[in-house]
């Protein structure tokens, strides 16, 4: 069995073991050093956020059996890609793929803020009334099955080896759940991390109830991409303690904490004022 041959039949097991582990301790994190009192049952909460995680990954697992990884495994032999067409060391493809991929993350991210219609996919996402690990993997079916479909076109174009695929889809599931986390972590010690890393701090405020908050902070991994493109804000002006997590248009627990009403949320209503090109601000609202 050759290298590739490895990663597409153990790709599953792989992806699984990281993502129970990551939890697990992200979950005893939470309990030994919580950031904050959650509001909300996380008996209700987690069976809830959970059920949406395993819902998506039936779905996932039925329509695209053979994920991102095989996608770069036809890539590959159809000779598909940069990568697949320049020369470049097996070292220099993986890590460039890994930053590329992460980009197109930020990118994504960004776009489901701006555009009305996505928004109100991701509004699932930030409906959550609590901030805590499970928040991390809560999504709509159409939204991942949306975000899947882009980093396919992405694969297909850049080429990456499938080793890239692999490893960046482990740190993204982990940094996602990290990132999510309600921990404590000491300022200076945050403020140290964040430079390499989106820290819990760094993403709560893009889970602020302020709607100038929320349109910050997009990266979920790597935090370059909000410094660089004008998106970073260091903390919210509330502060971690006071601020209000969740949407204001979702504040009922039918539809934040329950599982269909989670489902039901994009077709619920008129899109609020978090999309971007909707947001209302002004100096006002800082008094």
């Amino acid at each position: 069995m050759n290298w590739n041959e490895f990663v597409l039949d153990q790709e599953l097991p792989i992806r699984l073991g990281f993502f129970i582990g990551i939890f697990a301790v992200m979950a005893v994190w939470e309990l030994i050093a919580p950031r904050r009192a959650l509001s909300i049952s996380k008996a209700v909460r987690w069976t809830n956020n959970l059920g949406l995680v395993l819902l998506n990954s039936f779905l996932l697992r039925i329509l695209f059996p053979a994920a991102a990884v095989g996608v770069a495994a036809f890539a590959e032999e159809q000779g598909w890609g940069l990568f697949n067409h320049i020369e470049a060391s097996f070292l220099l493809a993986v890590v460039a793929s890994i930053i590329a991929l992460d980009f197109i993350i930020y990118l994504q991210h960004v776009m489901v803020h701006a555009v009305p219609a996505l928004w109100r996919l991701h509004r699932v996402h930030h409906a959550d009334l609590d901030f805590d690990v499970t928040t991390g993997a809560r999504f709509h079916p159409l939204e991942i099955i949306l975000s899947l479909l882009i980093k396919f076109a992405v694969i297909l174009l850049l080429g990456p080896p499938l080793v890239a695929v692999v490893i960046f889809e482990v740190i993204l599931n982990a940094t996602s759940m990290f990132n999510h986390s309600n921990v404590r972590i000491p300022g200076p010690v945050d403020a140290i991390l964040r430079l390499v890393i989106v820290t819990p701090d760094m993403h709560r405020v893009h889970h602020s109830v302020e709607d100038d908050e929320t349109n910050s902070n997009f990266g979920f991994n790597l935090p370059w991409w909000d410094r660089l493109f004008g998106t970073y804000r260091g903390q919210p002006r509330g502060g971690h303690q006071q601020m209000t997590i969740g949407i204001r248009t979702f504040r009922d627990a039918r539809w934040c904490s329950w599982l269909p009403g989670m489902l039901a949320i994009p077709f619920v209503g008129k899109v609020s004022d978090y999309a971007i090109n909707r947001r209302q601000w002004n100096d006002t609202h800082e008094h």
